[in-house]
């Protein structure tokens, strides 16, 4: 399997030509924010909710626990990939989310992509078994949200 590179820019922009991470990268990195995203649950779900129950002996209907849960992880990955396209899994793997001609991801097209994200991971990972066969070994929502995961160069030690 070779490894592909991507221009992010209009030809003779000067940028440099950069590499599509690879798949064990990426899914790696999922793993990663996975656990990340298990203590962002614990502090704004779990907590709030305890209290909430033990202070008031209610607990909110599960339409509402769900909408609460996709609205704090829409925060958390559209607050990062807003602000240097990483999150904290994506910098440790050194990689980046940009549009299809390497710029910042917009918000609308944030948005898009955690949304389509859900059903992709979901329904059996259907969007992840994609790669798998998709050209540039992209996900399926990145494919459909006009967005790629790049691999950053490494930084020279000094």
């Amino acid at each position: 399997m070779s490894k592909q590179s991507i221009r992010p820019g209009p030809a003779g922009s000067g940028r440099q030509a950069v590499e599509l991470a690879g798949l064990r990268r990426r899914l790696a990195s999922m793993l990663y924010e996975s656990l990340l995203l298990l203590g962002v649950l614990a502090l704004t779900f779990m907590v709030p909710l305890l209290i909430l129950g033990a202070g008031t002996d209610y607990t909110p209907p599960g339409g509402v626990l769900w909408l609460h849960i996709f609205l704090v992880l829409g925060a958390y990955f559209l607050w990062y990939w807003r602000r240097g396209g990483q999150t904290l899994a994506m910098q440790t793997w050194k990689l980046r989310i940009v549009t299809t001609d390497g710029n910042p991801v917009s918000l609308k097209q944030g948005w898009l992509r955690y949304a389509l994200a859900w059903p992709s991971v979901l329904l059996g990972g259907i969007g992840l078994w994609w790669a798998i066969f998709d050209r540039d070994r992209q996900f399926l929502h990145d494919r459909l949200a006009g967005t790629r995961i790049i691999l950053l160069p490494a930084t020279p030690k000094a």
